[in-house]
């Protein structure tokens, strides 16, 4: 089969089922293409360990066939722990990190028989919407290198689109998965709050991080949540439910309108984009689905909450890094009060900084119920809406990103680093609420540059999602473009 770079993570495991391809051929190509290129997609490339994992896929599906995941490339976003090899956080604190195991979802895939192509380069600590906060250098967007890719999974969502890797993990705490999908023109679902495990996955917002996968195509998605999945036990917030069933092909569904993601919306919508959501809706009403407008009054609360809560669980959670422990440790200090300062300011970088000043301030006392409880309490009313929506509609549309891809240098924060802080204006609600989102590309500018669709659904709704993106994946090619 041809290996140009547009073939889908299941016709890959189809060729391979198939003997079209080797797995050892598979890794090599995608490892020369990773060698050659120039986006900044990945930390840390896994060559040797490739290899290897890849001759011992190839023996094993001749000595007894094709399963699970056997013999496909991936790549892992630098947040995710793996067994002897360096995990950083794209922080300088966590630079030569080197974990004693696996997080949950990497030791699953590894099960599978996925082959580990490396480490996908990230917003520093998870904190971030454009892949421009990490230690080792900021990623470009393959559809136009002078653009980001989003964050801040930007590393993975590049590495998918440029061809370096059918298949990439990542996670989103307020966006991180949805946006960069959206914004390099591939799929990307978070999954429900607890489907996937978070052992060793390096913590930002813990009542918010989520792991979930990225690929091509939909289908793909579903392929790789089947075996990331699963309740664990060493993750305290790990859900045992089995989700709500599957959805046939040929149900007819109520998709839900949200007033407040279109002309409410506080920074209006690019025209582009417009146009691509009211195409995309024509496809689903071909589909046989019905449309419904709704509404989630609290919406324009998401990003102010959102900030709240996940900079106050981030100031707790990178507390342990102290110079002490592991991570980064200044040299030559004389007390330990100057080693933690020492440390964590040579550490971190000025977002993370900014984020942990910002939690320690509204956790603070004579703040904490000006701030964070009262952060708390807007987000049971954001849950609320969509809790109340749910019992009208089977799933909610609404766009991933206000736009297209912006310029790399910006938004940059600058005197005002709110400005960025918008990007997960759309994807933040659906966090809060812990719901299940799929980011699909819908269409594009006329640069050209992709534009996301988002499809919400109820709690452990998954495969609902799912079969929505895959049908409409099947009326459409967005999802199989590829940058010049």
């Amino acid at each position: 089969m041809s290996m140009n770079g547009c073939a889908t993570l299941v016709e890959l495991r189809d060729a391979l089922a198939s003997k079209a391809v080797g797995a050892a051929e598979l890794a090599n190509e995608h490892l020369r293409r990773i060698a050659a290129d120039t986006s900044g997609s990945f930390i840390t490339v896994c060559q040797e360990e490739a290899l290897a994992q890849a001759e011992q896929a190839d023996a094993a599906i001749a000595r007894h066939g094709h399963r699970g995941l056997l013999g496909l490339p991936i790549a892992h976003k630098d947040i995710f722990c793996t067994a002897g090899v360096r995990t950083t956080c794209a922080s300088k604190m966590l630079a030569e990190f080197v974990p004693p195991y696996d997080a949950t979802v990497v030791a699953k895939l590894r099960t599978a028989g996925a082959v580990l192509l490396g480490k996908t380069n990230m917003d520093e600590f998870a904190m971030g919407s454009s892949t421009r906060t990490s230690y080792f250098g900021a990623t470009r967007n393959p559809w136009d290198p002078a653009r980001a890719p989003g964050g801040s999974s930007g590393g993975s969502a590049a590495a998918v689109a440029a061809g370096l890797a059918p298949a990439a993990t990542g996670s989103d705490t307020g966006g991180s998965i949805r946006q960069p999908a959206a914004l390099c023109g591939i799929s990307g679902l978070k999954p429900t709050y607890g489907r996937v495990s978070r052992y060793g996955m390096i913590a930002f917002a813990s009542s918010l991080d989520q792991g979930g996968p990225m690929a091509r195509a939909a289908a793909d998605l579903r392929l790789l949540l089947a075996h990331m999945e699963g309740h664990d036990e060493r993750d305290s917030t790990s859900a045992r439910a089995d989700g709500t069933g599957a959805t046939s092909a040929d149900a007819r569904l109520t998709i839900g309108v949200p007033r407040e993601y279109w002309e409410d919306a506080e920074d209006g919508l690019d025209g582009d984009l417009t146009a691509a959501l009211a195409e995309a809706a024509v496809v689903f009403e071909r589909l046989g689905h019905k449309r419904r407008a709704i509404s989630l009054p609290h919406t324009r609360f998401a990003v102010p909450t959102y900030y709240v809560v996940a900079s106050a669980e981030a100031s707790t959670n990178l507390a342990r890094y102290d110079g002490v422990r592991y991570g980064h440790r200044a040299d030559g200090a004389r007390s330990l009060e100057e080693l933690y300062r020492r440390s964590r300011s040579e550490g971190f970088g000025a977002e993370v900084k900014r984020r942990i000043l910002t939690g320690t301030y509204a956790l603070s006392v004579g703040y904490y119920d000006a701030y964070y409880r009262q952060a708390q309490r807007v987000r049971r009313l954001i849950r609320q809406d969509f809790l109340d929506a749910f019992r009208e509609v089977d799933a909610i549309v609404a766009p991933a990103t206000p736009a297209a891809a912006f310029p790399l240098q910006e938004p940059s924060g600058g005197e005002d680093p709110t400005t960025i802080y918008r990007q997960d204006a759309f994807t933040a609600p659906a966090s809060l609420a812990g719901l299940p989102a799929l980011s699909v590309p819908c269409g594009f500018t006329a640069q050209p540059l992709p534009l996301g669709m988002q499809l919400i659904g109820p709690h452990f709704g998954e495969d609902r999602l799912l079969a929505l993106g895959e049908a409409f994946q099947r009326e459409t090619d967005w999802h199989l473009r590829r940058p010049p």
